[in-house]
C-alpha cells in the first residue's frame, strides 16, 4: 500500500510540476546530484575495485527504483523492452563501470569535465543516425562549450599535472554511450513514462550485476571497515545520484529536446570542480574562463530548440 502511494504521488507531482516552465529548474538540479557523482565515485574507490562499486551502484539503484517504480513496469507495451534493454546497456550499463575504471587513473574532476562532451556526440549521432535538425546557433553553442571544456581541460593539466589518457579515452567512450541513448529514447520511448523507463533499465541490470558483484569477490570483503565506508557512499550514489537522477533525466528530455537534456553536463564540471576546490584540488584562470565560455555555450545550444 505504501509503494503504490509513493508512485501514484511521484506520477502525480511528474505531471504537476515537471512542465517545460521549469525545464531550468530541472537542468540545474541534475547539475548538482550528477556533479556530486564523480566526488562520490572517488570516495567509493577507497575500498572497492570498479567493478565492484559499478555493481553496488546499479543494484542499490535498481532496489530504489523497484519500491517506487514497480508497479510503473506494468505500463512498458511488450514490443518497447527490446529498447528498454538498449537504452539499459548504453545509458547506465556500460557507463557506469567505464567511469568507475577512469577514475582509477584521472581526477573526479577531470571526469566532470570530460563528461562535458555528451551534447557534442548527442548533436552529431542525432543527424547522422536520428535524422533530427538543429538551428544553426545550437551548432554553434554545442562547439563554444565543447571549447570551454577542453580549456578546462587544459586548465586541469597545467594546475594538476598531466592527464592519462588512456583512462580519459574511457570517459569519450562513456559519453558516446550517453549521447546514444539520448537519441533512442526520444526515438522509440517518447511515449514511456521516465520512471516506467528508469525502473525497467535498473530491472533488467539488476541480475547481471548481482553476478559481476559476486565475481568480482564484493562478499569477501564485504565487512572490512574500509569497504563498509566506501559502500555508503554508492548507496548515496545509487539511489540518488543513478535513481532517482535518471528518472529527472528522462522527464527533461520529454518535456525539451535531446539537445538541451544533454546540455545538463555544461553544468556538470562546475560542481565537480566546487568539490575539487572542497577536496584540495586547485583551478586555473583557465579553468575560471572555460566555466564562463561552457556557461555561453548552454544559452545558445538550448535557445530555440529544433
Amino acid at each position: 500500500m505504501i509503494v503504490i502511494k509513493i508512485t501514484e504521488f511521484w506520477e502525480i507531482k511528474s505531471q504537476t510540476m515537471f512542465s517545460k516552465n521549469n525545464k531550468w529548474f530541472l537542468l540545474i538540479l541534475l547539475s548538482l546530484i550528477w556533479g556530486s557523482s564523480f566526488i562520490l565515485i572517488k570516495r567509493g574507490l577507497v575500498g572497492l575495485n570498479p567493478f565492484q562499486l559499478g555493481a553496488l551502484r546499479i543494484i542499490f539503484a535498481s532496489l530504489f527504483l523497484l519500491v517506487i517504480g514497480f508497479k510503473s513496469l506494468f505500463k512498458i507495451p511488450l514490443f518497447k523492452w527490446k529498447y528498454i534493454a538498449i537504452t539499459a546497456l548504453f545509458g547506465t550499463g556500460f557507463p557506469v563501470f567505464l567511469f568507475a575504471y577512469a577514475q582509477t587513473g584521472i581526477k573526479s574532476s577531470v571526469s566532470g569535465i570530460l563528461n562535458s562532451l555528451t551534447p557534442l556526440y548527442t548533436l552529431l549521432l542525432g543527424i547522422l543516425l536520428f535524422g533530427l535538425t538543429f538551428m544553426r546557433n545550437q551548432i554553434f553553442g554545442v562547439l563554444l562549450g565543447l571549447t570551454g571544456c577542453l580549456m578546462l581541460v587544459i586548465g586541469g593539466n597545467s594546475g594538476n599535472g598531466e592527464t592519462n589518457y588512456f583512462y580519459a579515452f574511457l570517459v569519450v567512450i562513456a559519453t558516446l554511450c550517453y549521447a546514444l541513448n539520448v537519441n533512442l529514447i526520444r526515438k522509440y520511448l517518447s511515449d514511456v513514462s521516465p520512471l516506467s523507463i528508469t525502473t525497467g533499465n535498473f530491472t533488467f541490470l539488476l541480475i547481471p550485476a548481482i553476478v559481476i558483484l559476486f565475481i568480482s569477490g564484493y562478499p569477501q570483503i564485504a565487512l572490512q571497515p574500509e569497504v563498509k565506508h566506501a559502500t555508503l557512499f554508492i548507496i548515496v550514489l545509487g539511489m540518488l545520484g543513478t535513481g532517482v537522477a535518471n528518472i529527472l533525466y528522462f522527464q527533461l528530455i520529454h518535456i525539451t529536446s535531446p539537445l538541451f537534456a544533454s546540455s545538463v553536463t555544461y553544468f556538470i564540471p562546475l560542481v565537480a570542480m566546487a568539490w575539487g576546490l572542497l577536496d584540495g584540488e586547485r583551478l586555473s584562470p583557465l579553468q575560471f574562463l572555460g566555466s564562463l565560455i561552457i556557461l555561453s555555450g548552454v544559452y545558445l545550444a538550448s535557445k530555440n530548440k529544433a
